[in-house]
Parts: C-alpha cells; structure tokens; sequence
C-alpha cells in the first residue's frame, strides 16, 4: 500500500472539504478538483460511495465516521491522522458532509493543522441546512416571514438548561441539526421558552439522497410527528413560519391544519432588505 502513496518528494498539504449535504452533484467545482490530486480521504460517515468515487483510485481512503455516543475515532486521534500523512509528505483531503465549519468540528482540525505547522486550506461546502431546504422548496429567509436564521446542534449537552428565547418566533428561523433523539425534548424546551405550539415545523429526512422525505407538523407535535414517522438520521428539523411553505407531507391533525394554512407571506416587507 505505502508504494501507491508514493509522492515524489511533495511536500505535504491537508485540505479540508465541504462534501455538501449527499448528492455528489452539488460539489463544488473546488471540492472536485482538490478530491481528484489527493493521496489520502479521511471522510465522515456521511460521505457517500458517489462522492468518494470521485477520488483517484490510488488514494487511500479512511473513514472516521461519529454518531451519537459512538466514535470510530476520537476527534484527536483524527487530527493526529491529519498530521501524519501530511508529514508523511501527501496530500490529504479531509471530507466533511455539509460545510466544514457548520457543526463539522472543522475549526479544531484547523488549529491543530496550524499548531503542527502544517499547510492547509478550507473548501466550502453546501450546508446541509441549505440543501436540503432547497430540494423541500423551503426558503429559510422570506420577505414578510423570516429576516433572521439560527443554526443549532440538537445533541448539545445540558439541552434543558439552555436559553433558546429569541432562536425561534415571529420573524426567524431555527434551523436543528442532530436533533432526531431530542426532538421532543427540544419542542418542550422552546415552547417553555415562549415559541407559540403551533409554530410550523418542517422535518428534512435524508435530504438530496435516494429515500429523501420532507414532512410537516407544528411544534407541539414535532417529538411525536418523528416518531409516528420513524424519522431517522441524517434529518433536519426547520421551526419558523416559513417551514409552511415546504413542498412536504403533512403529518399534523386536523386540531393543527389550521395553524399551517394560516402562513400567509405579507405583501410588505418585515425588514429594510429588498428582493
């Protein structure tokens, strides 16, 4: 193996990639062509077969795959990984599901990167938030609706003692990655932080990929909708009015059909910006 990792003398670069949210069609034309010199993948579980088929057939790729309690490798250990190779004088592609530096823990590799004295760079990647919104016809902006948009890991520790007042309501969007296991917890949270129950919800299944679903409910339904669906990850849970706009399967009760037809987009604009 170590001679098809043959670099003649280079000298070592990490790049880290946004491999975007799972369609290999909407890499970037950077993320194509830095994929294509590397020596070395380590990719996310995320990653899928179309994408890492773009690589050369030579590359040695490394999946790192996390989940929810249970990681292939520690984040450390990943970046050591980095290192190594890149000392070792090949150019590694670090690839990231989404955008690196969205909840990609790509801001640590980058300190470590710079720490050991290693060249780098950064390819931005379509955020899964933006991808997945984009196939449900969903805008996470509206002239009328939403001026504002919040992003927020849904596994984040001591959930109940956050202060989420002000992340959802009139006038925003709150866009919650990670949050299949918490959703019930997270409805309960934001409703006692002042968000009205009947909020709508759009919940983003395996967005841009085979078997993609959007589904739609309001936010005092949001845990039991995901669990009457078997919602899975990877899955996106977008809270705001806009979220009644997506082109999705309604999973509410006739108790909250009103609550969706209701969103109408105002004629005046809630905010200076003009479209």
């Amino acid at each position: 193996m170590e001679s098809n990792l043959s670099t003649g003398g280079r000298t070592g670069h990490v790049a880290l990639v946004g491999a975007g949210p799972g369609s290999a069609d909407l890499l970037t034309l950077r993320a194509l062509r830095v994929l294509q010199r590397a020596d070395v993948v380590v990719h996310d579980g995320l990653v899928g077969p179309d994408v890492l088929a773009l690589a050369p057939d030579h590359a040695l790729r490394i999946r790192v795959a996390k989940a929810r309690d249970r990681h292939t490798m520690p984040q450390r250990a990943i970046e050591a990984l980095l290192v190594a190779h890149a000392r070792a004088g090949r150019f590694v592609v670090r690839l990231k599901g989404g955008d690196p530096f969205i909840f990609g823990r790509g801001g640590e590799e980058v300190e470590a990167l710079r720490a050991a004295g290693i060249p780098h760079e950064v390819v931005p990647g379509v955020s899964a938030a933006l991808g997945c919104a984009a196939e449900a016809e969903l805008p996470l902006t509206h002239r009328g609706l939403a001026s504002a948009v919040t992003f927020v890991a849904g596994t984040c520790q001591g959930l109940r003692e956050q202060d989420w007042r002000g992340l959802a309501g009139p006038g925003r969007t709150l866009v919650v990655y990670m949050g299949v296991t918490t959703a019930a917890a997270i409805a309960d949270k934001l409703i006692a932080d002042g968000v009205a129950p009947d909020t709508p919800v759009a919940v983003l299944e395996r967005g841009t990929l085979a078997g993609a679903r959007a589904l739609r409910t309001v936010l005092a339904d949001m845990g039991d909708a995901v669990a009457r669906a078997g919602v899975r990850s990877p899955a996106l849970m977008v809270v705001g009015r806009v979220a009644a706009l997506a082109r999705a399967e309604d999973l509410l009760g006739p108790a909250w059909a009103d609550a969706l037809r209701a969103v109408e987009a105002p004629r005046e604009a809630s905010c200076a910006l003009s479209f």
